[in-house]
């Protein structure tokens, strides 16, 4: 496998700290076929629609925190992404990457019907999220992105360079030595800015989630990253809504601030006391800003 160090910049992974309780009601899962891919999905609530994407070392068990508070007053809608969750594969992965997602979640719209929608996106699902809203924005109302994993909007700034040899670069060593599960845990500790071996300190349910995912580690590193600019940000007349952890380092303050300054219908707001683990570690905080958002539009 040949390491492109460009790619960690796309394996956002979404960590989390679950510490509140379980929620009491667990609506079964559906299945849909969309763009060739057999998506499993929940679907909870009524009025207007709102599809969440997780990110990378997750599925869309990574929502539950927030899920019943959305379904409450929305139509909640949550899929677990082609090769993430624990179903078998179709195949050896050759349809991983975000051109493939985005287009298996624009025909997933089409399939459950309820189009347009609003577009919530974390992590690495925050890439797939924007790359919908640059391809079919006809099929959106909004779109509201936690922490995008970003490269191609990196500038010349100390700091945000810094901030990500040091989440990325023990990552690329695992990932060499060919230990994905090694490469997932130093992966969240790094996101997380976690001490050494931080990653046992998290809930078992939380590990569990990201170790099932850790098999997609390979084709993280080998999918080719998405590429966006400023001028290409600069033709979306979609509302966005960058959220980013308000003690999160350098690397995801410079990269909301970048969109910010590009999109002609952007802001960019800090979850205060988050860092890349924002709607888990504040799920009313994330909830009631999504829910603030999208009835503006």
């Amino acid at each position: 496998m040949r390491l492109r160090p460009s790619h960690l910049l796309l394996i956002c992974l979404v960590a989390i700290t679950w510490t509140h309780a379980a929620p009491r009601t667990q609506p079964a899962p559906r299945e849909i076929e969309a763009n060739g891919a057999k998506l499993t999905y929940v679907d909870q609530g009524t009025g207007e629609p709102i599809i969440f994407l997780h990110g990378s070392l997750s599925d869309r068990r990574v929502w539950e925190p927030i899920r019943e508070t959305i379904a409450a007053r929305y139509r909640f809608i949550a899929p677990t992404l082609r090769y993430f969750g624990t179903g078998a594969w179709p195949d050896k992965g050759e349809q991983f990457g975000t051109a493939h997602h985005a287009a298996d979640i624009v025909a997933f719209i089409r399939a459950v019907n309820v189009g347009p929608v609003h577009l919530v996106g974390w992590s690495y699902g925050a890439n797939v999220a924007l790359a919908v809203a640059l391809d079919r924005p006809d099929l959106l109302r909004s779109v509201i992105l936690f922490e995008p994993a970003l490269s191609s909007l990196i500038q010349e700034d100390a700091a945000a360079k810094d901030a990500q040899r040091r989440i990325f670069g023990p990552v690329v060593s695992a990932m060499r030595a060919g230990d994905a599960e090694k490469a997932t845990k130093l992966l969240v500790e790094g996101l997380l800015e976690l001490p050494p071996g931080g990653f046992e300190s998290l809930p078992e349910a939380v590990r569990r989630m990201q170790l099932d995912n850790a098999r997609t580690m390979p084709l993280l590193f080998s999918a080719p990253p998405l590429f966006v600019t400023c001028d290409g940000l600069k033709t979306s007349n979609t509302p966005v809504l960058i959220v980013y952890g308000g003690d999160s380092n350098a690397y995801w303050r410079h990269i909301a601030e970048v969109m910010d300054a590009c999109l002609p219908r952007g802001e960019a707001v800090a979850l205060t006391g988050a860092k890349h683990d924002g709607p888990a570690r504040d799920p009313a905080g994330s909830a009631a800003m999504i829910e603030s958002f999208v009835a503006k539009h």
